[in-house]
C-alpha cells in the first residue's frame, strides 16, 4: 500500500504535535521546583486538576487504538452491540461518582494498593499490585502500541511499523515524565483533537457513503444507506445461537453474548474497571469529592459520544467492503477497518485524523504509564526496597519504572509476542483483563460496603477469581463438556469449544463471592480494618443530580431506538 499522506496532511500533524509538546512543557515549567519533586504532585497532581480536566483526561486516557482500531474492528464484524462498551461505561461512572469517590476520598486513597492495605493487609495489597504491574505492561501497554503502529504504519505504506511504535513510546514518555499534572492537561487538549478529529473523520466518511450509492455529500443520507444495507449491524445485542446457526454468528455471539453480557458480564468489567483500576481513579483521587464527581460525570456524559467516532467507522467500512468499494480491507483482518477508512479522506483532514488517533494512543499510553510508575514506587518500591526513600528518590524511581515499563512494551509488542493480532485487539484486551476483575472487584465492593470482610478472605477471594476465570475460560469445557446448566459452549471459528467470556466472568465473580463471604462468616463480626461510612458521604449536590439524570436520558434514548 503506498503512502496515503501528503504534504498538508504532515503539516496539519506538525502542529498537534508542537501544541501539544509546547503546552506540556509550558505545564511543567510552571511548577515549583518543589512541586516537581513531591511525589503527591508528580503521582496525583493533588488539588490542581479542575473538574473539566479530569473528566477530559479519563476520556483521553480511556480512549486509545484498543477502541479506534480494536472497536472499529469489532464494529466492521459485529455491528452497534460493541457499543456496549461505551454506553454502559457511562452508566457504570454515575455509580462510581455517587458511591465509590466518597469512600476513596474520606479516606485519603491514593492508590488502589493502598485501599487494599488500609481495608485488608499488606499482602493483600502486594499480591495486586503485582497482577496490575504484569496486567497494565503485559496487556494494556503491548495492545496500545501494537494497534496503534498497525494503524499510523498502514497509512504510510506499511514499511514503518516498528519506527512508529518507537516514536509513540519516546513521545509518551515525554509528557509522563512531567507528571500527573502535565499528563491531566495536556490531555484536555489531547480530548479535544480526539473528539474533533474523530467526528470529523466519520462526518466525512458518511458523506462517502452518500456519494457512492448516488446521493450527494450528505451525511445523514450516508447513515441511511447504513441502516438498509446492514440492517443486522445495528442491533443491540446478538440472542444464543440455535443449531445450524451460521458460524459468522456464532462468533459474534462468543464476544458479545446476549443475557451474559447485560446480567452480569459487562457490568462487572466495567464496575472494575471505573472504580478499582488506578488508571482511571487516579485522575480524581487528588481532588475534593465535588470536583472529582463532577469530573467523573463529565466524562460519563463524553462517553455517549464515543461510538460515533470509535465503532461507526467500522460499519462504514463493513458497507463499503461489502460492496467493493473498499479494495484497502482486501486480504486483512477486521482490526484494518479504521486505517482503511481514513485512506478515502481528503489531504489535511487525514492528517488531522491521524492526529486524533495519535493523541488517543498517547494520553493513554502516558496515563497507563503514569499508574505503572505510582504503584511500583508507592505500593512496592518504597514499601519493600527502600523504606527510607526520600521524595526526590521517589520520583526519580517513578520516572524510571515509566521507561522500563515502556521499554518492556516494545519488547513484547515488537513482534506480537502475545499474539494480539490474533482474536482481535479490543477482544484481546477485554478477555485477558477480565482474568482479574472478578476478584478485583469482589474484593472492592465487599470491603467497602460489607463490614465483615476479613484480610483472609480478600486474599482466598484474590486467588479464586484468578482461579475461577482460568477454570471457566480454559478446564469447565473439557472437565464439565460443552453443555450444561451453568453455560453453553460453542465451536468458534477454529472448531474449539469455547464460552462466551462474558459469562465466564459473570459465573467467576459470582464464585468469588461466595467464598468471600463463606471465609469471612468464619471471622468476627466486624472487621477491625473496616470503614466508617455515613450518609453525609453519600449526599449529592444540584450538579450531580443534573448531571446523572441527562446521561440516564441520553442512554434511554439510544436505547428504545436501536434495541
Amino acid at each position: 500500500m503506498p503512502n496515503q499522506l501528503i504534504f498538508w496532511d504532515y503539516l496539519v500533524f506538525a502542529f498537534y504535535l508542537v501544541i501539544i509538546v509546547s503546552y506540556g512543557y509550558w505545564i511543567y515549567k510552571k511548577k515549583k521546583k518543589n512541586e516537581a519533586n513531591s511525589t503527591k504532585n508528580f503521582f496525583l497532581a493533588e488539588g490542581s486538576l479542575t473538574w473539566w480536566a479530569i473528566g477530559a483526561s479519563i476520556i483521553a486516557s480511556n480512549i486509545s487504538a484498543e477502541q479506534f482500531i480494536g472497536m472499529s474492528g469489532d464494529g466492521f464484524f459485529a455491528g452497534i452491540a460493541v457499543a456496549i462498551y461505551e454506553w454502559l461505561g457511562a452508566a457504570v461512572l454515575i455509580l462510581v461518582a455517587i458511591f465509590l469517590m466518597p469512600v476513596y476520598i474520606k479516606n485519603r486513597i491514593y492508590t488502589m494498593p493502598q485501599f487494599l492495605t488500609m481495608r485488608y493487609n499488606e499482602q493483600v495489597a502486594l499480591i495486586m499490585s503485582i497482577f496490575w504491574l504484569f496486567l497494565y505492561v503485559f496487556v494494556n501497554l503491548t495492545s496500545i502500541l501494537y494497534l496503534g503502529a498497525l494503524a499510523i504504519n498502514g497509512l504510510l505504506g506499511g514499511a514503518y511499523f516498528h519506527e512508529i511504535m518507537m516514536v509513540l513510546a519516546l513521545f509518551a514518555i515525554f509528557i509522563t515524565l512531567g507528571g500527573m499534572k502535565v499528563i491531566g492537561y495536556t490531555d484536555a487538549i489531547q480530548v479535544a483533537v480526539l473528539i474533533i478529529g474523530g467526528l470529523a473523520t466519520t462526518y466525512m466518511a458518511l458523506t462517502i457513503v452518500s456519494q457512492n450509492f448516488g446521493l450527494g455529500k450528505n451525511a445523514f443520507a450516508g447513515f441511511n444507506v447504513l441502516l438498509q444495507q446492514a440492517p443486522d449491524h445495528f442491533h443491540l445485542m446478538f440472542k444464543k445461537p440455535t443449531a445450524g446457526a451460521p458460524q459468522e454468528y456464532v462468533d459474534k455471539y462468543l464476544i458479545l453474548p446476549a443475557f451474559g453480557m447485560y446480567a452480569a458480564g459487562q457490568w462487572i468489567s466495567n464496575l472494575n474497571y471505573w472504580g478499582c483500576n488506578q488508571y482511571i481513579t487516579q485522575r480524581a483521587l487528588g481532588a475534593d469529592l465535588k470536583t472529582a464527581r463532577t469530573g467523573i460525570l463529565f466524562a460519563s456524559l463524553l462517553k455517549i459520544l464515543m461510538p460515533v467516532i470509535v465503532m461507526l467507522p467500522g460499519i462504514i467500512a463493513y458497507v463499503l467492503y461489502k460492496n467493493g468499494m473498499l479494495p484497502a480491507m482486501e486480504g486483512q483482518n477486521k482490526d484494518a477497518a479504521y486505517a482503511s477508512i481514513l485512506t478515502f479522506l481528503p489531504a489535511g483532514l487525514k492528517g488531522l485524523a491521524v492526529a486524533a488517533l495519535t493523541a488517543a494512543i498517547v494520553a493513554s499510553l502516558a496515563g497507563k504509564a503514569n499508574s505503572i510508575s505510582t504503584i511500583f514506587t508507592m505500593d512496592v518500591y518504597k514499601k519493600y526496597l527502600n523504606k527510607r526513600a526520600d521524595e526526590e528518590r521517589m520520583v526519580r524511581t517513578g520516572r524510571i519504572a515509566v521507561v522500563v515499563a515502556m521499554l518492556l512494551s516494545i519488547a513484547f509488542t515488537w513482534n506480537d509476542l502475545l499474539g494480539i493480532s490474533g482474536e482481535g485487539g479490543y477482544t484481546f484486551v477485554q478477555k485477558y483483563s477480565s482474568f482479574i476483575s472478578p476478584g478485583v472487584l469482589a474484593t472492592f465492593l465487599l470491603g467497602m460496603f460489607w463490614k465483615r470482610t476479613s484480610g483472609a478472605a480478600a486474599v482466598v477471594g484474590i486467588l479464586t477469581g484468578f482461579a475461577a476465570s482460568i477454570f471457566f475460560n480454559q478446564l469447565a469445557v473439557p472437565l464439565l463438556g460443552p453443555e450444561t446448566w451453568l453455560y453453553s459452549a460453542f465451536k468458534n471459528s477454529e472448531g474449539v469449544y469455547e464460552i462466551p467470556f462474558f459469562i465466564c466472568l459473570g459465573w467467576s465473580f459470582f464464585t468469588t463471592v461466595l467464598v468471600m463471604i463463606g471465609v469471612s462468616l468464619a471471622g468476627p463480626k466486624i472487621s477491625p480494618k473496616a470503614f466508617s461510612l455515613d450518609k453525609a458521604m453519600f449526599k449529592l449536590e444540584p450538579s450531580t443530580i443534573i448531571l446523572s439524570i441527562t446521561t440516564i436520558l441520553l442512554l434511554s434514548v439510544i436505547y428504545a431506538r436501536f434495541w
